[in-house]
């Protein structure tokens, strides 16, 4: 068995942090990179074509969040035991929680791809984007098997510190996303134009060559973790232990998406231009989400071996360092999304002023919580990684439902804000769970949990 290419347990946190989470937000940038020229595509089509995409966007990542609380589980028991240097349950660990995650996601892809036109219904979409949002989104949900996959692949590999293969793999694809999403939208020679579907197509496409390529990465061993076709058999303990750990963060991550379903109900209530203006704000968005959740999945890695290691105090010092990063950079991050809303805006919706006026609006009010986001993502991360999952589900919960959620109903049904009561709801839901969030975090009591010992046997 290979030995880790450098120890997280020892020497400079800070260091430590940083060569952790710089890939990985290189990996989400790249992700959300597939969203943005998707977007920057089909906006070319008009704001129809954009609202037709986004509605998918939120149902999509709802039924993603359904499995992919496995794959923490995953990254955290990996983590947990590599920090114990426990490298034989490192790929137990990796067989067990691949084996169920594509069985889960697969049950899911079927069942979502039936009920399809049922879902669109019910979440009100306007007769005339109805046909393509179909599409598209049976187009994507084929691909969800492929999505989940590569994403308990990146888990498995950010748990034993690995984060620059998932990087260099996401480049990759991106950039043949790039030049396959004008290919299949607007056709070329004998390649028929697929309109809005294309996008979906494109993607379809590289996320299953991404899958492709991290199978075969696992199997050949390169990195830590080796697997063997003949070795996977269920170990109905383990699967206990990892459902126990990962169902909370399916709820939590559930609950998140589905909570961005509801605003997307809220949002559609306006129209579709009021539509077309959220679902190019909501990526803008997600550019800084997806950032936050990089420094909080380092911080889940570093944290969770050193709780394996029995180093509790690095695991607090990490929790600090990646707090006051998210906060800093975030707000940062934050500023800059309020100076240049305009163009960012137009950069994604071409030739409606009107829209784009209100997409403008969305990222102003928007922008300036961003720091407290990334405070409550570090947070969560800690949690995450000391296997306090249900601490981080119900933080979460009380985030969304409790707050944003009743506020964005409430100020836009109920106040003369109208559709800007919803943009509101984001900033107060920034700050309001963050405080909360850091209030139970200084009890200390994420501290005295540990799913593993050095001694652990396997």
């Amino acid at each position: 068995m290979k030995s880790p290419r450098k120890s997280l347990t020892e020497g400079p946190i800070l260091k430590a942090l940083t060569m952790l989470a710089l890939p990985i937000i290189g990996v989400n940038l790249l992700q959300t990179g597939y969203q943005l020229v998707d977007a920057f595509w089909v906006g070319r089509l008009g704001a129809n074509a954009v609202a037709a995409v986004s509605i998918s966007f939120p149902i999509n990542f709802l039924l993603i969040s359904i499995s992919s609380g496995f794959a923490f589980a995953g990254a955290i028991l990996v983590a947990q035991y590599a920090g114990a240097k426990n490298f034989k349950m490192v790929n137990h660990v990796a067989r067990q929680t691949l084996l169920m995650a594509f069985l889960i996601s697969l049950v899911v892809s079927i069942i979502a791809y039936i009920f399809s036109p049922q879902i669109l219904y019910a979440i009100g979409v306007e007769e005339i984007i109805f046909d393509d949002a179909n599409l598209f989104q049976r187009t994507i949900f084929i691909g969800l098997i492929f999505n989940f996959g590569f994403i308990m692949f990146q888990s498995l590999l950010r748990g034993i510190g690995e984060v620059k293969i998932p990087l260099y793999i996401n480049g990759a694809t991106l950039l043949l996303n790039f030049f396959l999403d004008p290919l299949f939208i607007y056709g070329w020679g004998p390649i028929e134009a697929y309109g809005v579907t294309g996008a979906a197509v494109s993607t379809l496409v590289t996320q299953f060559i991404s899958i492709a390529l991290g199978m075969y990465i696992l199997f050949k061993g390169t990195t830590e973790i080796k697997l063997s076709i003949k070795a996977f058999s269920f170990d109905w303990p383990l699967l206990n232990k990892a459902f126990k750990l990962g169902f909370p963060s399916s709820i939590e991550i559930s609950a998140r998406a589905l909570g961005l379903t509801i605003m997307t109900v809220l949002v559609a209530r306006f129209g579709t231009e009021v539509l077309a203006a959220y679902g190019v704000g909501s990526r803008l968005i997600s550019f800084v989400v997806i950032l936050s959740l990089g420094l909080s999945k380092a911080c889940t890695t570093l944290v969770g071996q050193n709780m394996g290691a029995q180093r509790i105090d690095r695991a607090e010092k990490t929790s600090y360092y990646s707090s006051v990063i998210g906060f800093i950079s975030l707000s940062v991050v934050g500023l800059i999304f309020f100076i240049f809303a305009e163009p960012l805006t137009r950069a994604f919706l071409a030739g409606d002023d009107n829209v784009v006026g209100m997409g403008v609006d969305f990222l102003k009010i928007t922008s300036l919580s961003f720091g407290f986001m990334g405070l409550q993502m570090s947070i969560i991360g800690t949690l995450r990684g000391s296997g306090n999952t249900v601490s981080s589900m119900v933080l979460t919960i009380i985030g969304i439902w409790v707050i944003q959620f009743p506020v964005a109903w409430y100020l836009s049904s109920h106040t003369s804000l109208g559709y800007d009561g919803l943009w509101w709801s984001f900033p107060i839901s920034n700050v309001i769970p963050a405080l909360i969030t850091l209030g139970w975090y200084k009890t200390g009591r994420w501290k005295k949990k540990n799913l593993v010992h050095s001694n652990a046997e396997g």
